[in-house]
Parts: structure tokens; C-alpha cells; sequence
């Protein structure tokens, strides 16, 4: 299992400068960074566009991920030109976590329906797709279509949901920041036996001793789980403690 860890730390806190995190956690030996979409719940969580772009400059063969991004609160063709950006900097490193989001607050921030957000990531996904392989579609012109072709598209989900991240997605993440270990192992089960194929766990929280974590890091491990995402606080331990449970 490979291990990852998120640039955000959803605190309080002001944000790690980004370039500097991200080489001091690829330095540590994380092998993936990852950064979600999160806005109006008060601390600043930096634009994941913003944050990955600067993560790709600062870093050499780290893989980048959204975890993820709220499909809903974009326009389909304005998320794909941003995704499409982040490609030219960041080339195949990038994977596309999605999902229609759980919390009313990013919603009302940007004066988004709120009820209506599985149609709208429904149909945005749908249109999504198709700009991030062609570059275009019957109603915008966006770019020639990439090189290397589009990023894995990964859905964020949960409930009946995960079945559907083995059936129509590149792979499916897995939230642990407010789901137990047991939940997540038996959802696991579930989006393997339904035929999926990566899956990855993200937001593992760190303790200031990291020692739990490595724990809970082999059994997801032992589960069959791709790829583990740690989730380090400002006041938690040092990267390399945390990358050292888990060698």
C-alpha cells in the first residue's frame, strides 16, 4: 500500500505555506499529495487548483489528488478548464477525486442548491468527461485534448454509493475523518466484490503519537487498500515520525 499525506491540516490554524509542506512531505517519503476542496466553514482551506499547482512546481514524481473536489459548485466547463491548467503543470500525476459534497455551508458560500447537488453532479460528471478526454465538446473549446489523456476520476462516497464508484469510476475514496476503521474495511469489502478496482483511503488523522496510526495504517493494508492518505495536524508529529510507522 502506498502511503500519501493531505497538504491542508483543517484547522484553525493558518495554512502551511504550500511549496515548502509539500517538499518537506515528499522529503519525509510520502508517495501521493492530496488537497480537498473546502470553503465558508471559516478556516482557510487554500483553492486545491491553487494548492496542487504549487505542490507540482516545488516537488519531482510525487502524485497529486484532489479529495475532493465538490462537482456541483462548478460549471462543467470551468472545472475542466481548471483541471486541464493543472494538467499542463502537472502532466499524469494528477488524479481527479470527485464528489457532489455534504455540507451546506460550501454550498451556501457560493449560493448553490444545496438539494439538488446528485442531478447537478450527475450531469456534470457526464459533460466533465468528455471535456477532460476531448478537450471540447458541442458547446465549448477548451484545449487540444490531452496527451497523456484524462486524469483518473475518482468518486468520493459512501452508502449505496460505493458499489457505484466500482461500476462507473476509475476508483473510489474513502473519508476516515469521521468514519471508523471497521466501517471503512467493511466498505472495502463491498466495492471489491461489486469489481472495483483502486481504492484509497484518505484523511487518516495523526495523533501527536503517531503510533495508533501505523496500526490503523496495516490493517488497511492487510484490507487490500491501493493507497492510505494521512492527515497531519499543525500541531502533530513530524512528517518523518508519521512516514516511519508505516515503512
Amino acid at each position: 500500500m502506498r502511503l500519501g499525506a493531505t497538504l491542508a491540516h483543517l484547522s484553525d490554524a493558518p495554512p502551511h505555506p504550500v511549496a515548502e509542506w509539500a517538499r518537506r512531505l515528499a522529503g519525509a517519503g510520502f508517495e501521493s499529495l492530496w488537497t480537498p476542496q473546502i470553503i465558508g466553514r471559516g478556516p482557510l482551506v487554500p483553492d486545491p487548483f491553487v494548492t496542487l499547482a504549487a505542490a507540482a512546481a516545488a516537488t519531482g514524481g510525487v502524485a497529486l489528488g484532489t479529495a475532493t473536489v465538490q462537482v456541483p459548485l462548478h460549471h462543467p466547463a470551468d472545472l475542466a478548464h481548471r483541471v486541464l491548467s493543472l494538467m499542463a503543470v502537472c502532466g499524469d500525476r494528477l488524479s481527479l477525486g470527485v464528489s457532489p459534497g455534504s455540507t451546506r455551508d460550501d454550498y451556501a458560500a457560493l449560493d448553490r442548491p444545496y438539494p439538488a447537488r446528485f442531478r447537478t453532479f450527475d450531469e456534470s460528471v457526464a459533460r466533465l468527461r468528455v471535456l477532460l478526454t476531448e478537450g471540447r465538446d458541442e458547446h465549448a473549446v477548451l484545449a487540444p485534448a490531452p496527451p497523456t489523456g484524462p486524469p483518473p476520476v475518482l468518486l468520493g462516497s459512501w452508502g449505496a454509493k460505493v458499489e457505484r464508484a466500482a461500476r462507473e469510476f476509475d476508483g473510489w475514496l474513502a473519508s476516515a475523518y469521521r468514519t471508523t476503521p471497521d466501517e471503512i474495511v467493511a466498505a472495502h469489502a463491498r466495492y471489491r466484490a461489486a469489481g472495483g478496482r483502486r481504492a484509497v483511503v484518505c484523511a487518516v488523522p495523526v495523533a501527536a503519537d503517531p503510533g495508533p496510526t501505523g496500526e490503523v495504517l496495516h490493517r488497511y493494508a492487510e484490507a487490500g487498500f491501493d493507497e492510505a492518505v494521512v492527515l497531519i495536524g499543525p500541531d502533530g508529529p513530524d512528517p518523518e515520525d508519521v512516514r516511519a510507522v508505516f515503512p
